[in-house]
């Protein structure tokens, strides 16, 4: 019999002062049972640095043919794509094809900067899409605040991120591989 997935209720709250965005947004999100931890707070993080009231999680995980995260436009156009971990060369080729931006969030320390080192050329033709990497030790810190009924507060500052639940706090520090 197959898992179920889990649900997650999360309160974020976006203080991003390089872009000026301020809002709370109540997810619900469903964790698939191969998703860990870390990963699940890379999604939240991802949605965070990108956070617009038209942004949405999608199946993720589960399906080949959509992102981790996208807002669309009104018409159905895809404005924003946004993958999740070392996605292969092709459909980073499709996403970037597919949407007007792009955007990967890779971790996982040492393999993420072998992926970065095996595609980085092949990537420079687009410029739609954004890399960057989120350090190992700072998403296992993530994956430690990780529950199913989170009040996450997410501060963005020159780059540089906070995040707060109760009275644990991580920072992160992305490195930006490639700028759109």
């Amino acid at each position: 019999m197959a898992q179920n997935a889990t649900i997650y209720k999360v309160e974020l709250s976006v203080s991003d002062m390089d872009r000026h965005y301020y809002e709370t947004h109540k997810l619900t999100i469903a964790k698939h049972p191969s998703e860990t931890d870390e990963r699940l707070m890379v999604r939240l993080i991802a949605f965070a640095l990108n956070a617009h009231e038209a942004l949405e999680m999608t199946k993720g995980i589960s399906t080949d043919d959509e992102p981790d995260i996208w807002q669309k436009s009104l018409s159905g156009e895809i404005d924003l794509w946004i993958a999740l971990g070392l996605p292969s060369e092709k459909l980073v080729r499709q996403s970037c094809a597919k949407s007007k931006k792009v955007a990967i969030y890779a971790y996982g320390g040492r393999t993420a900067n072998m992926w970065w080192d095996k595609i980085k050329n092949s990537t420079t033709r687009f410029n739609n899409l954004q890399v960057v990497n989120l350090k190992e030790e700072d998403t296992a810190a993530l994956a430690q605040l990780a529950n199913r009924a989170m009040k996450l507060q997410v501060n963005i500052q020159d780059g540089e991120i906070m995040v707060s639940l109760d009275d644990q706090m991580v920072y992160l520090t992305p490195e930006v591989w490639k700028n759109d």
